[in-house]
């Protein structure tokens, strides 16, 4: 495990009341904040990994989901703590992803990945290049 205390990066994160945990498999290098309708609303962090590669725990038992737009992932929050901890493919085919929401992870660890803003609300381009 990485800990803050010996300068590095806690890897593993929660929802507010700790129903659910997520572990991610390595340090992201960067974390999206999209103005999408959604995300925009959510106010998430996003990092994205190959689908099944964060450990998730406490999900699906204690998670809800929400299916929007085109229906091809699903949102998912903590059912008691309503916090949204990541999103994820409905159909979950060789070499899809998913996204992490980092606001569950420790301050220092956000701090340490480049934020870059994505327009998702209408060009669908990364609005910091």
């Amino acid at each position: 495990m990485i800990t803050e205390s010996s300068n590095l990066i806690d890897l593993h994160g929660s929802c507010h009341c700790g129903a659910v945990r997520l572990t991610l498999p390595s340090m992201p290098d960067t974390g999206i904040k999209c103005n999408c309708s959604l995300c925009r609303r959510l106010g998430g962090l996003w990092a994205y990994y190959p689908f099944g590669a964060v450990v998730i725990s406490g999900h699906p038992e204690h998670t809800t989901e929400y299916i929007w737009g085109d229906k091809t992932l699903r949102t998912i929050r903590c059912k008691t703590c309503g916090c949204a901890t990541h999103w994820e493919p409905i159909n979950g085919e060789p070499g899809a992803r998913h996204g992490v929401n980092l606001n569950n992870f420790s301050l220092s660890l956000q701090e340490a990945v480049n934020i870059r803003y994505f327009d998702g609300a209408d060009t669908w381009k990364y609005i910091d290049d």
